[in-house]
């Protein structure tokens, strides 16, 4: 079962006052200027242009989105004139008016505000011009400007808010996958400045030792120090032996990659990311600079672009390699043009001679392999 989604409850809420406003006209207990059933026809082309508009719309707008937007304005002015105003019928331009700015600029919600008046105001009919209705016209005129302007701002702000989110999260993203590479590049500049100073001072003065006892212990073999000073050079050679040992293991460390990457995408609730590292894979440090960049760019491309809801991350070592796989359950893309971030993603597993796929199907998945060598 799916987790609670917004904006699906938010197309109910949408749905459940249309139904009210239209409730009296809808069951016949209001009269309208056209046969009922046209009517009830008429409401329906407005509930599915509507809700085809802002149904699962990625950001960048489509033109049968506008389109059906425009339907759905069209089929609301029709249903106000034709019920002749009357009850809260006209509540329906405020809904249209509250969807408009998820698909027009802000100065088409604007100008829809007005025309919407124009049609409240024809929906009377030549009385709306006699003195005895002129009154209750303009109260009933500036009460629609004002909850149409109150919705219209109310829309504004939710989508602000949104770009805000998703501004944050790819911002939280960014910062913690530089924090992770800062510190990577911290701990690995500090191993290998303790593996020099082990190698430059201890390890070449424990050489000399070892020369000096050696030397010792040739230069006068039957003496009573004779054992003493084998026995000091065969410890000197091992603690020379160790300190080799341990420069190599410092050199050749590697860091923890499932909690690299788990720091990188803490935090984050939409999308909510599932992250999967196999045990014991140890990555070389630009290996992991690679696998970190890439789950900031397949993250941060997700949160622009996909409006998914959760993502999966899997790091696998299989056969010579390493393979990422990342998947989301938003929209997906039925032409993948890969942008910059994808290109460049792509363009440093290759570098490394790995490759990158891409799929669009059923959410956005990525797949990415990389020689561990």
């Amino acid at each position: 079962m799916r987790r609670f989604d917004p904006e699906v409850w938010s197309g109910v809420a949408m749905l459940a006052v249309l139904l009210i406003a239209a409730g009296p006209s809808l069951s016949g207990v209001a009269p309208t200027r056209i046969p009922q059933g046209w009517w009830i026809a008429l409401f329906c082309a407005m509930v599915l242009a509507l809700l085809g508009a802002v149904w699962d719309a990625p950001p960048e707008r489509l033109p049968w989105q506008r389109a059906a937007f425009g339907l759905g304005v069209l089929t609301s002015w029709a249903l106000v004139i034709t019920g002749m105003g009357i009850g809260l019928l006209p509540v329906v331009l405020v809904v249209v008016v509250s969807v408009g700015p998820y698909l027009a600029p802000t100065w088409v919600g604007f100008t829809l505000t007005a025309l919407n008046l124009v049609v409240i105001a024809a929906s009377f009919g030549p009385r709306a011009w006699s003195a005895a209705w002129m009154t209750e016209v303009s109260i009933m005129l500036g009460f629609y400007l004002l909850i149409q302007v109150a919705a219209l701002l109310s829309s504004l702000a939710l989508l602000r808010e949104q770009r805000s989110r998703r501004e944050l999260a790819e911002a939280h993203v960014e910062l913690q996958a530089q924090a992770e590479l800062l510190a990577e590049s911290a701990r690995s500049g500090e191993r290998l400045r303790i593996s020099r100073d082990l190698h430059d001072l201890i390890g070449h003065q424990l050489a000399v030792l070892t020369l000096e006892l050696e030397a010792a212990k040739h230069r006068d073999p039957g003496s009573a120090a004779a054992p003493h000073i084998e026995r000091a050079g065969h410890v000197a050679r091992e603690l020379l032996s160790d300190v080799r040992t341990t420069v190599g293991e410092l050199r050749g460390a590697r860091s923890d990659l499932r909690g690299t990457l788990q720091r990188v995408v803490q935090d984050l609730t939409r999308p909510s990311v599932a992250l999967e590292v196999d045990d014991g894979l140890e990555p070389d440090e630009e290996r992991t600079v690679l696998l970190i960049r890439a789950v900031q760019e397949i993250v941060t491309n997700t949160i622009r672009h996909a409006d998914a809801r959760e993502l999966r991350i899997e790091v696998r070592a299989e056969g010579e390699g390493i393979v990422l796989r990342a998947r989301d359950d938003g929209r997906g893309a039925r032409e993948l043009r890969p942008g910059n971030g994808l290109r460049g993603l792509r363009e440093r597993f290759e570098s490394l001679g790995g490759d990158v796929a891409f799929d669009g199907s059923r959410g956005f998945g990525v797949t990415a392999k990389v020689p561990t060598a």
